[in-house]
């Protein structure tokens, strides 16, 4: 991931952003259907688990790869500092301001979250269904 993760102030190709959500969205699947096999297959249980903490563990080394690069770059060329203060930008600061911006829109965190939010709503009520069945 290094190379994808370097400093520039580049964002991520969109192929890489949509392969990195459909990655979080399978593995946050694979958890909330763990309870479903529980119930019908409960020898899938565990592979169905480890598929879930694979994707996870890419999935969150992606994210915390990103959110770290993000911070090295407002602390790098001191953003906070200088915006509060009203300081003048450079051309780099407002590059690194652009993909700062940028890489956020870009993001596709906030459907990830709320998708996991329902499925997690979804299998909790599932399995409270199944429990007084």
């Amino acid at each position: 991931m290094g190379y994808w993760m370097n400093q520039n102030s580049k964002t991520l190709p969109q192929w890489v952003v949509n392969l990195f959500f459909v990655i979080g969205i399978f593995s946050a699947v694979a958890f909330r259907i763990i309870i479903v096999f529980q119930y019908f297959q409960p020898q899938w249980v565990r592979l169905v688990w480890y598929i879930g903490v694979t994707g996870y563990v890419f999935f969150f080394l992606y994210r915390y790869l990103i959110s770290r690069k993000r911070k090295k770059m407002i602390d790098d060329r001191n953003l906070i500092g200088k915006l509060s203060s009203g300081a003048a930008l450079s051309s780099e600061d407002q590059e690194a301001l652009l993909y700062l911006v940028s890489s956020i829109k870009k993001s596709k965190e906030n459907i990830n979250y709320i998708f996991i939010f329902l499925l997690s709503i979804i299998a909790v009520m599932f399995d409270l269904i199944l429990l007084f069945l």
